[in-house]
Protein backbone atom coordinates (compact mmCIF):
# COMPACT_ATOMS: atom_id res chain seq x y z
CA UNK A 1 0.00 0.00 0.00
CA UNK A 2 1.03 3.67 -0.73
CA UNK A 3 -0.32 7.25 0.88
CA UNK A 4 -1.75 7.14 -2.79
CA UNK A 5 -4.36 4.16 -2.45
CA UNK A 6 -7.56 4.60 -0.70
CA UNK A 7 -8.04 1.80 1.85
CA UNK A 8 -11.40 0.90 3.17
CA UNK A 9 -11.46 -0.67 6.76
CA UNK A 10 -14.01 -0.78 9.34
CA UNK A 11 -13.08 2.43 10.40
CA UNK A 12 -13.48 4.23 7.38
CA UNK A 13 -11.85 5.20 4.52
CA UNK A 14 -7.80 5.91 4.58
CA UNK A 15 -6.26 8.32 1.88
CA UNK A 16 -2.59 10.13 1.88
CA UNK A 17 -2.76 10.45 5.75
CA UNK A 18 -6.52 11.28 6.40
CA UNK A 19 -9.20 8.98 7.64
CA UNK A 20 -12.83 9.78 6.19
CA UNK A 21 -16.13 8.27 7.04
CA UNK A 22 -17.97 6.22 4.47
CA UNK A 23 -20.50 3.91 3.77
CA UNK A 24 -20.28 0.21 2.15
CA UNK A 25 -22.75 -1.75 0.44
CA UNK A 26 -25.97 -3.24 2.10
CA UNK A 27 -24.57 -6.86 1.42
CA UNK A 28 -21.25 -5.82 3.68
CA UNK A 29 -17.61 -6.42 2.33
CA UNK A 30 -17.46 -9.40 -0.15
CA UNK A 31 -15.09 -12.65 -2.02
CA UNK A 32 -17.35 -13.45 -4.26
CA UNK A 33 -19.35 -10.48 -5.71
CA UNK A 34 -22.62 -11.18 -7.64
CA UNK A 35 -24.92 -8.70 -9.37
CA UNK A 36 -27.75 -7.12 -7.45
CA UNK A 37 -26.46 -8.70 -3.79
CA UNK A 38 -25.62 -5.26 -2.66
CA UNK A 39 -22.47 -6.08 -1.79
CA UNK A 40 -19.19 -4.44 -1.89
CA UNK A 41 -16.09 -6.80 -3.68
CA UNK A 42 -13.30 -7.05 -1.70
CA UNK A 43 -9.92 -6.49 -2.79
CA UNK A 44 -7.69 -4.23 -4.97
CA UNK A 45 -9.46 -2.03 -7.49
CA UNK A 46 -8.22 0.37 -10.18
CA UNK A 47 -9.42 4.01 -10.54
CA UNK A 48 -9.99 3.78 -13.98
CA UNK A 49 -12.05 7.11 -14.73
CA UNK A 50 -13.90 9.98 -13.11
CA UNK A 51 -17.29 11.28 -14.03
CA UNK A 52 -19.09 14.79 -12.61
CA UNK A 53 -22.14 16.75 -13.50
CA UNK A 54 -20.90 20.21 -15.12
CA UNK A 55 -24.05 21.69 -14.05
CA UNK A 56 -23.80 21.12 -10.19
CA UNK A 57 -19.56 21.88 -10.33
CA UNK A 58 -16.50 22.47 -11.56
CA UNK A 59 -14.46 19.84 -12.89
CA UNK A 60 -12.65 18.50 -10.42
CA UNK A 61 -9.67 16.91 -12.19
CA UNK A 62 -8.05 17.79 -15.63
CA UNK A 63 -9.08 14.58 -16.76
CA UNK A 64 -12.99 14.27 -15.64
CA UNK A 65 -15.51 13.50 -18.08
CA UNK A 66 -18.49 15.57 -17.73
CA UNK A 67 -21.72 13.33 -17.48
CA UNK A 68 -24.39 13.81 -20.18
CA UNK A 69 -28.76 13.89 -19.96
CA UNK A 70 -28.64 10.45 -22.03
CA UNK A 71 -25.87 8.72 -19.76
CA UNK A 72 -26.08 5.39 -18.21
CA UNK A 73 -24.62 2.61 -16.89
CA UNK A 74 -25.59 -1.18 -18.37
CA UNK A 75 -26.34 -3.34 -15.48
CA UNK A 76 -27.84 -6.08 -17.68
CA UNK A 77 -25.93 -9.23 -17.08
CA UNK A 78 -26.94 -10.63 -20.87
CA UNK A 79 -26.32 -7.51 -22.86
CA UNK A 80 -22.74 -6.73 -24.64
CA UNK A 81 -22.71 -3.38 -22.72
CA UNK A 82 -22.88 -4.95 -19.59
CA UNK A 83 -21.02 -2.76 -16.96
CA UNK A 84 -19.85 -0.07 -19.29
CA UNK A 85 -21.62 3.82 -19.85
CA UNK A 86 -24.30 3.83 -22.42
CA UNK A 87 -26.39 6.06 -24.35
CA UNK A 88 -29.90 7.29 -24.68
CA UNK A 89 -31.77 5.41 -26.22
CA UNK A 90 -31.02 1.73 -24.52
CA UNK A 91 -33.95 -0.46 -23.48
CA UNK A 92 -31.76 -2.82 -21.55
CA UNK A 93 -31.44 -2.80 -17.81
CA UNK A 94 -29.51 0.46 -16.40
CA UNK A 95 -28.50 3.43 -14.01
CA UNK A 96 -29.18 6.75 -15.22
CA UNK A 97 -25.70 8.97 -14.27
CA UNK A 98 -27.87 12.50 -14.54
CA UNK A 99 -30.24 11.71 -11.41
CA UNK A 100 -32.01 14.03 -9.79
CA UNK A 101 -30.16 13.34 -6.44
CA UNK A 102 -26.57 14.60 -5.57
CA UNK A 103 -25.51 11.21 -5.16
CA UNK A 104 -23.49 11.18 -8.69
CA UNK A 105 -22.43 13.93 -9.20
CA UNK A 106 -19.17 13.00 -8.99
CA UNK A 107 -18.06 9.64 -9.56
CA UNK A 108 -14.71 7.67 -9.52
CA UNK A 109 -14.87 4.85 -11.64
CA UNK A 110 -13.37 1.36 -10.91
CA UNK A 111 -12.06 -1.63 -12.61
CA UNK A 112 -14.61 -3.77 -11.15
CA UNK A 113 -15.33 -6.76 -13.65
CA UNK A 114 -14.06 -3.97 -16.48
CA UNK A 115 -13.70 -3.59 -19.23
CA UNK A 116 -14.42 -7.35 -20.15
CA UNK A 117 -16.94 -7.59 -17.70
CA UNK A 118 -17.72 -11.39 -16.34
CA UNK A 119 -21.54 -11.94 -16.63
CA UNK A 120 -23.43 -11.43 -13.09
CA UNK A 121 -19.90 -10.26 -11.14
CA UNK A 122 -21.08 -6.91 -10.40
CA UNK A 123 -21.95 -3.46 -12.10
CA UNK A 124 -21.40 -0.35 -11.37
CA UNK A 125 -18.73 -0.74 -8.47
CA UNK A 126 -18.24 3.53 -8.37
CA UNK A 127 -17.01 5.35 -5.24
CA UNK A 128 -19.69 8.07 -5.03
CA UNK A 129 -21.70 10.32 -2.88
CA UNK A 130 -23.79 8.93 -0.23
CA UNK A 131 -26.90 9.44 0.75
CA UNK A 132 -26.88 9.96 4.74
CA UNK A 133 -24.00 9.25 7.03
CA UNK A 134 -23.80 5.69 8.32
CA UNK A 135 -26.47 4.27 5.57
CA UNK A 136 -25.31 1.88 2.91
CA UNK A 137 -24.88 1.92 -0.93
CA UNK A 138 -26.12 -1.04 -3.29
CA UNK A 139 -21.96 -2.20 -3.58
CA UNK A 140 -20.45 1.21 -4.04
CA UNK A 141 -18.10 3.30 -1.16
CA UNK A 142 -20.01 5.98 -0.87
CA UNK A 143 -18.49 9.25 0.80
CA UNK A 144 -19.28 12.99 2.20
CA UNK A 145 -19.59 15.38 -0.55
CA UNK A 146 -16.87 17.63 0.57
CA UNK A 147 -14.27 14.43 1.54
CA UNK A 148 -15.31 12.52 -2.21
CA UNK A 149 -14.14 16.31 -3.71
CA UNK A 150 -11.06 16.62 -1.79
CA UNK A 151 -10.11 13.10 -2.48
CA UNK A 152 -10.98 13.36 -6.28
CA UNK A 153 -8.49 16.71 -6.82
CA UNK A 154 -6.30 14.45 -5.16
CA UNK A 155 -5.99 11.50 -7.09
CA UNK A 156 -3.09 9.98 -9.21
CA UNK A 157 -2.94 7.19 -11.93
CA UNK A 158 -1.13 4.73 -9.27
CA UNK A 159 -4.09 5.47 -7.06
CA UNK A 160 -6.28 2.03 -6.11
CA UNK A 161 -8.89 1.47 -4.24
CA UNK A 162 -8.39 -1.71 -1.71
CA UNK A 163 -11.10 -3.03 0.37
CA UNK A 164 -10.36 -5.02 3.28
Amino acid sequence: MTPHDMVVTPTGLRFMGRRFPCTVGRGGITDDKREGDGATPRGTHGIVGMLYRPDRMAAPADWAVPIGPGDLWCDDPKHEDYNLMVSRPFTHSHEVLRRADPMYDLILLTNWNWPFARKNKGSAIFIHQWRRPLGTTAGCIGLDRLHLQWIAARIRHQTRLIVL
